[in-house]
């Protein structure tokens, strides 16, 4: 009796690198072109640029007022001004370049990294971020206010 051999799967090939390749490029060109835009276009003087939906509604200044402005200036090189319009996305900005170059160094060799941002993490922010939003409304801390 001739008993036939089970086929032989086929070797599995590693995923194609070129879209992966392709969408990287593509995001980096966004950033850049949208770098590009707000160096050469101060958010306080053009208005194509969205207002906040939440203080045209409510009046408050949300965790993110101030962000263009801020990304402007750091741009620019003006810390102080960035510090002024939104202190908490300058102080997070080298929180995550230091924590992007760790996850991508980490995923490059192979290791298995997991998300960019925890759960945990992202409950810390969200807190920090709802803080952020309260404080800057109140009188005392004005300061805070871009």
């Amino acid at each position: 009796m001739h008993t036939e051999s089970p086929a032989i799967p086929p070797k599995i090939r590693q995923p194609l690198r070129w879209p992966r390749v392709a969408a990287g490029v593509a995001i980096g060109l966004a950033l850049l072109s949208g770098g590009g835009v707000l160096f050469l276009f101060n958010p306080s003087t053009h208005r194509f640029y969205p207002e906040c939906a939440f203080h045209e509604v409510t009046g408050l200044n949300c965790p993110t007022c101030g962000g263009t402005r801020a990304a402007y200036a750091l741009l620019h090189g003006r810390i102080r001004t960035a510090l002024r319009d939104n202190a908490l996305l300058v102080l997070l900005l080298p929180v995550a370049a230091v924590r992007g170059v760790w996850w991508g160094l980490k995923k490059r060799k192979g290791h298995a990294v997991g998300p960019f941002l925890p759960t945990k993490s992202l409950w810390w922010l969200l807190a920090l971020a709802v803080i952020f939003a309260v404080l800057r409304n109140l009188p005392a801390f004005a300061f805070l206010s871009p």
